[in-house]
């Protein structure tokens, strides 16, 4: 089947345009030009831009025999199809199946970029790695399918272990938990004695290395990196591919500089007899030791001169002093705390996930691995972290049944940056509202707007320096804008359902630090790569409110009046609003969406962030495209409401100053 990229409609092979949406399946548009290209094309013919879906081909062969990739053929003139019995007559790089243009698939999909790099000389070698080319890249694949159910518990880790390759597996096992440091699996299957897996092409990553012998990286850098290899350490163990960590050149680095592997290494598996078996536990490869000879060889490699405690932990490893990664996390905040950084409460990682940000290290006394893994609760340090980027963009839309516009929102923001050739710094504050109008035609869309304008006042007149506003401020603001409303309505004699009103949600950046106070079911969302989507504000509504009082989501919302609004600003005076008002600080880089409900109903984010909000993080990608297709999606599934949405994307790395 083909699945939509705008609406994920589910459309028969065969269609060029989508059932649901009118979207084409054969063409796509140039992210760079907007000219449509066709799918099986790697290059957009206008501006040169890649615009094909690339994927690295890991093709492995078992055994001595012959690469087993079938007897299929590529269609092109200068590729012709020879009889099987004439081309294993060939020379191994004359043959066609090995030459860039032709497939390594007998579905003709993936068409390799370059020849195959296998020749008469290295005939014997195992495994090779290419790129190739998704030609058919809205067909879902069999191990998308698999992913798919089983993220939705239709199937078992355990149960799909038959239909997928042994090379594949520990990929299926680690993106179900959704781990950022691993490359996303695409397809499997194999041929013969061959295997075949495609995954996420990070070939042209930077490498940790290369960054590593940049004199301007810093000592506080390289402890992040430390720290990160030790929570993939966590993560790999279990699935035997600690390997991965040990290979310099799968060492990558993504556009934030965060940790990441380009595949994965199965761990080789050493003969363990009982007499050599105390030997062989004294010598394990896959001891805390092999993590630290690779952090020598990077100094190494390098020429940069260990610093600090740094030397010390390297030889504590060497002489295996630390012998679980809680010890070894331990000595990493002894040396944070050297770098004269404050602890202060935060959340915190359980000892074996990927760590929410790359500058939060847990607290850990020496505690065995067990009983670190179980304590989800420690103190966590937090290294400072400087804001790098902040962009925004905000849109609105009538949606397909609403005859006007009730929405209405607004956005101010300032920002001072300081550029020189060794230190930038960038000052920023945001303000960000988003309003939900109700009362009809000329009572909604004033009250909307009303709201928006007396909160943008306020700010101006109450948010003069460059501290985040109080929870006092924040409540100010809203009651302010209930005022406005309320005493027009007292003003033009306004009563029962005649009364205008309208839900808020304030979001108020200052540098890394946030809040967010809000009235009614208007939201605001937050979007990490370390933890997905995060509803951050709750509704005000009959079914939240009655869970509150400890009934049952079910039951809940089986109430006739479940989505009823139980707080709204303007009908009634301040007496009646509760603003909640939350604080947070930006530790990573995150995509903050305020949506009005035609936006939100239907769990609509909930079931399309992955593709309509993940790509968004990227510096790369156009938020303002992003939110266009964002609206278009809410009117192909929802439109019975007007939609509104606002996009700010912060962008954060770590603050090198702070450890002067």
């Amino acid at each position: 089947m083909l699945i939509c990229p705008q609406c994920k409609f589910e459309n028969p092979n065969a269609n060029k345009f989508c059932q649901n949406c009118g979207t084409s399946l054969t063409h796509h548009i140039c992210h760079e030009c907007g000219t449509e290209v066709p799918l099986n094309a790697q290059h957009c013919d206008n501006c040169g831009a890649e615009s094909g879906k690339v994927w690295w081909a890991i093709i492995t062969k078992e055994g001595s025999g012959d690469w087993d990739l079938g007897s299929w053929q590529d269609d092109e003139d200068d590729l012709p199809t020879l009889p099987l019995s004439t081309e294993f007559t060939l020379p191994l790089s004359a043959r066609p199946i090995f030459k860039a243009g032709s497939y390594i698939d007998k579905e003709q999909r993936y068409q390799l970029l370059e020849p195959l790099p296998i020749s008469e000389e290295n005939a014997t070698q195992t495994e090779v790695c290419v790129r190739v080319l998704d030609c058919q890249p809205y067909q879902i694949s069999p191990i998308e399918a698999i992913l798919e159910n089983l993220s939705q518990g239709l199937l078992t880790s355990s149960s799909t272990e038959i239909s997928i390759p042994k090379l594949a597996r520990a990929y299926v096992e680690l993106q179900s938990s959704n781990q950022p440091g691993i490359p996303v699996i695409h397809d499997a299957w194999q041929e013969g004695n061959t295997q075949i897996v495609l995954i996420e092409d990070r070939s042209d990553w930077p490498r940790l290395l290369e960054l590593w012998k940049d004199e301007t990286t810093s000592s506080l850098q390289i402890l992040h990196w430390f720290y990160q290899m030790t929570q993939l350490w966590g993560v790999l163990e279990p699935v035997k591919c600690r390997q991965s960590l040990l290979e310099l050149s799968n060492l990558r680095l993504d556009e934030d500089q965060t940790l990441a592997l380009e595949r994965l290494y199965v761990d080789f598996e050493a003969d363990i007899t009982a007499e050599d078996e105390t030997l062989a536990l004294a010598e394990q490869p896959f001891s805390l030791k092999a993590l630290g000879d690779v952090w020598q060889e990077l100094f190494r490699q390098s020429q940069r001169t260990q610093f600090g405690a740094v030397l010390q932990i390297l030889e504590d490893l060497e002489l295996r002093k630390i012998h679980t990664l809680a010890q070894l996390r331990s000595r990493l905040e002894a040396i944070a705390t050297e770098l004269e950084v404050s602890p202060i409460p935060s959340f915190s990682p359980t000892a074996n996930q990927y760590p929410t940000a790359p500058t939060v290290i847990q607290v850990e006394n020496e505690l065995d691995e067990d009983s670190s893994a179980k304590n989800d609760d420690l103190p966590t340090i937090v290294l400072s972290m400087q804001l790098s980027s902040l962009e925004d963009v905000g849109r609105t839309d009538v949606g397909r049944q609403r005859q006007h516009n009730e929405d209405y929102f607004g956005i101010e923001t300032k920002v001072n940056k300081l550029e020189l050739p060794k230190n930038r710094v960038l000052q920023a504050r945001g303000l960000y509202i988003l309003c939900d109008g109700m009362g009809g035609h000329a009572g909604g869309e004033i009250a909307s707007e009303l709201a928006v304008n007396t909160v943008r006042q306020y700010f101006q007149e109450h948010w003069t320096t460059d501290q985040r506003p109080t929870q006092e401020n924040m409540r100010e603001a809203v009651y302010l804008a209930n005022q406005a409303i309320y005493q027009l309505n007292q003003q033009d004699a306004r009563s029962g359902v005649g009364r205008m009103g309208t839900t808020l949600v304030i979001l108020v950046i200052q540098d890394t630090e946030a809040a967010v106070a809000h009235v009614g079911d208007s939201r605001l969302y937050c979007l990490t790569r370390k933890r997905g989507l995060e509803q951050i504000t709750i509704d005000h509504e009959v079914g939240q409110r009655e869970i509150a009082r400890g009934v049952e989501a079910s039951i809940a919302y089986a109430r006739p009046d479940a989505y009823q609004l139980t707080q709204a600003l303007g009908p009634r005076d301040e007496s009646a609003i509760y603003p909640d008002v939350e604080f947070f600080d930006i530790n990573e880089d995150c995509l903050l969406i305020l949506v009005s409900d035609g936006l939100s109903d239907n769990d609509l984010l909930e079931t399309h962030w992955k593709t309509h909000l993940l790509p968004l993080l990227s510096s790369g990608a156009n938020l303002e495209r992003g939110v266009t297709e964002l609206i278009d999606l809410a009117n192909q599934e929802n439109g019975h409401d007007n939609i509104t949405a606002i996009l700010v994307r912060a962008k954060v790395r770590p603050n090198m100053d702070s450890q002067k």
